[in-house]
């Protein structure tokens, strides 16, 4: 049986994810209100965003460029592409 949530991306009940994405408390409030349609474009943003800025997932700034764009894009409604970004053809 698939869980459901309200998710404040979409405005609508979707399909919700499995586990939270992370442990703790925002890992949580991500696991109660966003659908696993919207967590997996984050995913995709992410790696594009990694790729774009050549992050390394080790440095402390770039996890939290990462968790400042994750609050935008899921929460915020603003999911703007980096400058300059050219989409793959």
């Amino acid at each position: 049986m698939t869980r459901t949530v309200q998710c404040v991306k979409l405005g609508k009940a979707a399909e919700g994810l499995d586990t939270p994405p992370f442990p703790g408390e925002k890992g949580q409030y991500i696991f109660d209100n966003i659908s696993k349609q919207v967590w997996q474009e984050w995913l995709s943003r992410q790696t594009m965003l990694i790729n774009e800025n050549r992050l390394a997932s080790f440095d402390p700034k770039a996890r939290a460029f990462l968790a400042e764009e994750r609050q935008k894009f899921l929460f915020e409604g603003r999911d703007e592409m980096p400058e300059g970004y050219v989409p793959p053809t």
